[in-house]
């Protein structure tokens, strides 16, 4: 399965026809939160409606900066993944939307607490890789790194990832946070802003990663 994942594109649209080759030929686009910045119902109907003209197979989580009403429209679309387990291919998709609060309140938070109660109501199949998708990284990796030795993710979101060891996590949030980490077998990867032309291409079969890549499209 080829996959495109997309974090943090906070409205910026003009970098989607670029990566429009990419997003084609994938099985599945991501996108990992703040798909939006601070928008609504009309905004991400119309990133959608942008990236549904190439590839109709799109799964999400919302971000922080986006509003209530993203979600909602992605539950109405059957692609959220928000405290959600979807079986697509060979794998089953898991996610959480938002982030936990931030400096600055923002529109779509969560408790360490609230993490823990939608981790734990996830029917999670015993048959299927597992794949994660949150849009908050895990604690204690490169991708939750905001200064040297200062971490911001969830240790709730990292507990699960050691209990269950999914294939992989896309995670966002952090923009200076770029690049794949490990927790355990788990490959942990943080594209960076899509807002900014990066993106992360995935291929695997079955548990075996065949590929995988972050690159920017200003940048060779």
């Amino acid at each position: 399965m080829k996959i495109i994942a997309l974090a943090d594109l906070h409205g910026k649209t003009k970098t989607l026809p670029l990566l429009a080759e990419h997003i084609r030929t994938a099985d599945l686009v991501l996108l990992v939160g703040d798909i939006t910045h601070f928008g609504r119902g009309t905004e991400i109907a119309g990133i959608i409606d942008t990236l549904r003209q190439m590839n109709p197979q799109i799964l999400a989580v919302s971000g922080n900066c986006d509003y209530p009403q993203v979600e909602l429209f992605l539950q109405a679309e059957k692609m959220s993944l928000n405290a959600n387990v979807v079986s697509y291919g060979q794998y089953a998709f898991a996610g959480l939307s938002g982030s936990l609060p931030c400096p600055g309140k923002t529109p779509n938070e969560y408790t360490e607490e609230e993490y823990e109660i939608l981790l734990g109501d996830l029917e999670l199949p015993p048959d299927l890789p597992l794949i994660l998708v949150t849009h908050q990284p895990p604690y204690g990796t490169l991708n939750d790194q905001v200064s040297p030795g200062v971490h911001v993710g969830s240790k709730m979101i990292r507990q699960f990832i050691e209990r269950h060891q999914p294939l992989m996590c896309f995670t966002g949030h952090i923009h200076e946070g770029i690049g794949m980490d490990h927790i355990g077998h788990t490959i942990v990867i943080n594209a960076g802003p899509a807002g900014a032309g990066n993106y992360a291409l995935t291929e695997s079969e079955g548990t075996v990663i065949k590929n995988t890549a972050i690159r920017n499209l200003f940048k060779r």
